[in-house]
């Protein structure tokens, strides 16, 4: 079984601004009492204090501990004081995928939020036991674990097998949403809702979970949806679900291979190489973008509230 692990480090200013900028769209909305924020990094919750001292929280809170060390000694010559490291020291331990991987499930995923161009796309997948072994002999598993390119090859063969149901959000449709009251994550719970309760009401499944890669709190999930007419529950929420649950791999990898489709559409309506993610890169394009077709043509193909936007103003 699992064990939790705590790290707790202090850091300089340098890599406290990176921090602040990378978890910028991980965040939870509720912030402990003196932090800068609070996020989720896969199975690590992150705190981050005012006093530049930093808390990792998880299974896999070495991990993540250890990545800002190596940054904060990349930017100022030195390691972090490790104040604080207790419960489980083995780390060779692994996830116990048994609850999840031998049943019959409906599981949903997301990809496209992290991304400043691209649409949200949402799959929810119906898994049967007898599709295990047609799903291993193909490698599904965790899409952020393999390439793009065996993404591109055997999510056709997914799509053609697998009962799914799947929602894209065009970033127009994102920026005429997006607001304080609905934010990333309630719009992410909107739309997770959306698929599942569409892909139930396709056919009688036969199913012994409903399962979700967890991005919010379970609580703060159906808070999101006290407006929703029809709202699916009795949902089992787990971090790192892509890698538990086959149902889940399905719609991460389904999701994955019409949001490249959806990139290269774009690229070539642009005529221009359009990159993932919200990098340096991502600024460049969306300056040449601006430029050449007016701000209203990036309302239409980007994410308004990240700080690309800012950036190219």
């Amino acid at each position: 079984m699992n064990k939790q692990k705590t790290f707790s480090f202090k850091i300089s200013d340098e890599t406290k601004k990176e921090m602040i900028e990378y978890f910028e769209f991980k965040k939870r909305d509720k912030t402990p009492p003196y932090a800068i924020f609070q996020a989720d990094e896969e199975d690590t919750v992150v705190t981050l204090y005012e006093s530049n001292k930093v808390v990792f929280q998880g299974i896999s809170a070495d991990i993540d501990a250890d990545m800002w060390k190596q940054r904060e000694k990349a930017l100022t010559g030195r390691y972090p004081e490790e104040k604080k490291k207790e419960d489980n020291k083995d780390k060779t331990e692994k996830i116990d995928n048994t609850d999840y991987y031998f049943i019959n499930s409906i599981g949903s995923d997301e990809v496209g939020t992290g991304d400043y161009f691209g649409p949200i796309v949402v799959t929810a997948s119906y898994v049967n036991r007898k599709d295990i072994a047609f799903l291993e002999n193909l490698g599904v598993r965790d899409s952020k674990k393999i390439t793009d390119e065996k993404i591109i090859k055997i999510a056709p063969e997914l799509i053609k097998r697998i009962p799914h149901i799947t929602i894209i959000l065009s970033n127009e449709q994102y920026n005429t949403i997006y607001s304080e009251a609905i934010n990333m994550n309630a719009i992410k719970s909107i739309l997770h809702n959306k698929v599942l309760f569409t892909l139930l009401n396709k056919e009688n499944f036969n199913y012994d979970m409903i399962v979700i890669d967890q991005f919010v709190n379970p609580k703060k999930y159906y808070e999101h949806l006290r407006n929703s007419k029809h709202i699916v529950k009795n949902i089992t929420f787990t971090t790192k679900a892509e890698d538990k649950c086959l149902s889940v791999a399905c719609s991460s990898i389904i999701s994955r291979y019409i949001f490249l489709k959806q990139i290269d559409e774009l690229s070539n309506k642009m005529n221009i190489k359009i990159p993932l993610g919200a990098g340096t890169d991502v600024d460049n394009v969306a300056k040449t973008i601006k430029e050449k077709y007016g701000i209203d043509k990036l309302k239409e193909v980007a994410k308004l509230n990240f700080k690309n936007t800012t950036k190219i103003q």
